[in-house]
Formats: structure tokens, sequence, C-alpha cells
């Protein structure tokens, strides 16, 4: 598992950001160089995407593995101070390490993500995900995944550009997707049992949780509804929600108001 650094590496002060489903740690360079006067910061590619090792059994690539991976990349780290931020599928990866028993997380961001996930963002995610790509240029590849990632919020053509090119893989002469297309295989084999199943141990997970959690929500987010957020207010550890406007699934942290927000939260006493 690759991981992207920032900050000095001697600060016990360790903030993980954990990114989403298709995504890679290069999203947070932005949020990250904002962070380096308070934090070590480390920003996983989870397995089977970036810099990170394909998988031989796609069945590995579920949250509870992911966790696993983390458990050991936190030992690896030997933070005094550990805190976390996570987008989406990251989100819930965070949920799990701080849910463990003894869990060394002591703040926890959830962007854009709980317990309970709406399936038509589910629907639309599996419209795209796994599905063979190839770009022969940048600005190609960059108007694409615009075309299916509008709801991340406005972003100008330069930034647009930065968050594109971690994406990309060499393929011949052009670009292809940089992660494993077989992340698609399990997240096409969930049920509505299965959902059912993995919504209820989330919420059991989330009801456990004493650590302070963010709650970041786009408000046109269609994965997190407004009504999960309000019931994460007030279950578990009582999250604080601050949501964006003109933005849906999920803020990148990018903008300086939604830096702002989770940096007032990570550095209040």
């Amino acid at each position: 598992m690759a991981y992207w650094e920032w900050g000095d590496a001697a600060n016990p002060r360790v903030l993980v950001c954990g990114h989403g489903l298709s995504r890679q740690g290069r999203d947070f360079d932005t949020f990250a160089q904002a962070m380096t006067d308070h934090y070590r910061i480390v920003c996983p590619d989870v397995v089977g995407r970036g810099q990170s090792d394909w998988l031989i059994d796609p069945m590995g690539y579920t949250i509870p593995h992911y966790v696993a991976d983390m458990v050991t990349l936190l030992a690896r780290l030997r933070a005094e101070t550990l805190h976390w931020v996570g987008t989406s599928m990251g989100g819930l990866i965070g949920l799990g390490l701080a849910a463990l028993r003894e869990s060394p997380l002591r703040k926890l961001v959830l962007n854009d993500v709980g317990p309970t996930i709406q399936a038509d963002a589910l629907a639309r995610i599996g419209t795209y995900l796994g599905a063979p790509m190839h770009w022969s240029t940048l600005d190609e590849a960059a108007d694409y995944l615009w075309s299916i990632s509008q709801s991340f919020g406005p972003h100008t053509r330069e930034q647009w550009l930065a968050l594109t090119r971690p994406q990309l893989k060499p393929d011949g002469d052009g670009f292809k997707p940089h992660y494993d297309p077989a992340i698609a295989v399990p997240f096409r084999g969930i049920t509505p049992e299965i959902a059912a199943g993995a919504e209820a141990l989330a919420w059991a997970a989330y009801d456990s949780l004493h650590c302070p959690t963010l709650l970041v929500r786009g408000a046109d987010s269609d994965l997190l509804s407004h009504a999960t957020a309000q019931a994460m207010t007030q279950r578990g550890p009582k999250a604080r929600l601050v949501e964006f406007t003109g933005v849906g699934h999920a803020p990148m942290l990018t903008a300086p108001d939604q830096i702002t927000a989770v940096r007032q939260f990570l550095l209040e006493p």
C-alpha cells in the first residue's frame, strides 16, 4: 500500500486522509498543504487504487479488508495523536477504525457519508465504476471525469486538471483510470439484503463512538441524505454537522471554506 506524506515526518501529531471509492490519496494535496503547520499528513492510496498494488482476488475490495490494512498503516506511523479525515469510502474506513476497541483515533471527520447510503447514489456510481475507459489526452480524460463528477462542486480548470492527473495511468497512446476495474466486482454484488445488513452494522459502529466527530455534507448530496445527517447529530457521538451549498457528493476539501471548517474542528481543544 502506497501513501503520500506531507509535513514533518517527526511530528507526533498525525492526520490520515482516506479517499473515495474510485479516487486516490492525491485528492488531498490542497487540504494537506493547508495542514502541514500542525500535522504530519498521510494520504494512503487504498489497495487497488493509485500507486498501491491490485489484488488477485477482487473480493478483498471491501471495507473490512481496508480497515485491516489501515490498522497496519497506523501501527507503522507511531503517532502520539491521531486524527482521521475520510471522504465517502474513506469515511467508512475511518468509522470502522474509530469503532475498534481501544482505537487510537482521537478525532474523526466524515465527509459526506454515514451509515445509511442512498440507493440512487449507488446506482449512479455503478453506471461508470469499472467500465473500460481510454482517453487520448489529459484534457479528454478531464472532460469525461468532470461529466461524472460535477457534484464535487465548483472547480477552476487548473484545479480540475490537478485532481485529474493522479487519476490517470498510461495506456498505449493515451490514458486509462488509475484503479483496478475489479473494485466493481464486490460493489456490483451488493444485494438489498447485504446492504441492509451493512447498514445495521454501520449504525452499531457509529453509535459506539466516543471521539469528537465532524460530519461534512454537500447540501445537494445524493449519497448522504439530510435525514441521515440529522440523525447522526442525535445519535452516537452526536456529530457536529456543516453543510456546503452548491455541492453534492462529495466536497473535495479544496475550497477555502471547506478547509477552514475542517481545520477549525481538528485544531480546537
